[in-house]
């Protein structure tokens, strides 16, 4: 089943539960400022309000353009008004549209279910650069300055979760959340394995370790 991620800046995305319809699964979250975001197989749309707790919705959609994981995410940018400056202004700063708000359940959904048929589905990037690290989802490949890193597919993307989110501290439920992994519920120990098994595969292709522990709070992948 196709899964199509729908974020909003708002709290909404908090309150909505998933919507199955003609064969494709609408997953809802909320989209902040800063934090990791878990990974994304499918088309993207967002959400972004004009105003926003921590920062300006034309700034969050510049963020969003610039970011490899939601560059060819589908923006809408939910105005407080109808505005024509506004309007303008969410053009250039890269939304694919707009429309008034507040927003509900029904008007996401009848937004996202008139659009899903692009002619160009949106889809996460196809060949994601860190650094030394590349990893190319269309070949379900990893390297590291060329040399091939061999993983079994949960540590694979494990490593591209950390690359998505490199330089910053992730604790065990964080990947556990980002990996999709709360259903059927997984210890906590257990992401110590895949750990385990990443190092090894990433030391065999020459990349040392490059994953970091710290105690007592999780794993942090140091990427210059």
């Amino acid at each position: 089943m196709t899964v199509i991620y729908v974020f909003l800046t708002s709290e909404l995305g908090e309150t909505l539960e998933d919507f199955v319809h003609d064969g494709r699964r609408i997953a809802f979250a909320r989209l902040r400022a800063e934090g990791p975001r878990p990974l994304l197989d499918g088309p993207i749309w967002v959400f972004v309000d004009w105003v926003m707790d921590d920062l300006a919705g034309l700034e969050m959609c510049r963020r969003l353009r610039a970011d490899q994981q939601t560059a060819d995410a589908h923006v809408t940018m939910v105005l407080e008004a109808d505005d024509a400056d506004d309007r303008r202004r969410a053009l250039r700063a890269g939304a694919d549209d707009y429309m008034v708000g507040p927003l509900d359940r029904t008007r996401v959904l009848d937004r996202v279910l008139a659009l899903q048929g692009d002619p160009q589905p949106r889809h996460t990037t196809q060949r994601f650069e860190r650094g030394p690290l590349v990893i190319d989802m269309a070949a379900l490949q990893a390297r590291w300055t060329g040399t091939p890193v061999v993983l079994r597919p949960n540590e694979f993307r494990l490593l591209r979760f950390f690359a998505e989110n490199p330089n910053q501290v992730l604790s065990r439920e964080q990947l556990i959340s980002g990996l999709g992994k709360q259903e059927p519920a997984i210890d906590e120990r257990t992401v110590d394995v895949w750990i385990g098994r990443l190092r090894r595969a990433l030391k065999q292709a020459g990349a040392g370790n490059p994953l970091r522990t710290v105690r007592s709070l999780g794993y942090v992948f140091d990427l210059i």
